[in-house]
């Protein structure tokens, strides 16, 4: 696992440690099932603080990208199905809140486009 921290970019130091995870287990670059080191032992080679990255590892928990199995550490998660589960949960929960706004279809998939471009920077 190969991760930069870059200090001068305007993302936070957790939200690249989450995203270059995240990013890394969807392109298969960490498999399923492989350990992630630990937050103390990840923090000090990265020299972030311990607090920094066990807030990215709580997120990517939270998203179903990894899990941790108490004593025995930190491992990627099976393939997105919790993810997955969730952007499917959310994408439900958008368009009924369109449409109880009286929003058409073109109106709501305009805004959600609007919103990825702002987020993924298209």
């Amino acid at each position: 696992m190969t991760l930069k921290i870059h200090i001068d970019d305007s993302a936070a130091p957790y939200e690249q440690v989450r995203a270059q995870i995240s990013e890394q287990a969807r392109s298969g670059a960490l498999p399923v099932g492989y350990r992630l080191p630990t937050v103390r032992g990840l923090a000090e080679s990265l020299g972030l603080a311990a607090n920094t990255v066990a807030k990215a590892y709580r997120a990517l928990e939270s998203d179903g990208v990894i899990e941790t199995r108490g004593r025995n550490g930190t491992f990627v998660a099976a393939a997105g199905s919790a993810a997955e589960r969730e952007l499917a949960s959310a994408a439900q929960a958008y368009a009924e809140r369109a449409r109880r706004l009286g929003t058409d279809e073109k109106a709501a998939l305009a805004a959600v486009r609007d919103a990825l471009r702002a987020v993924y920077g298209e």
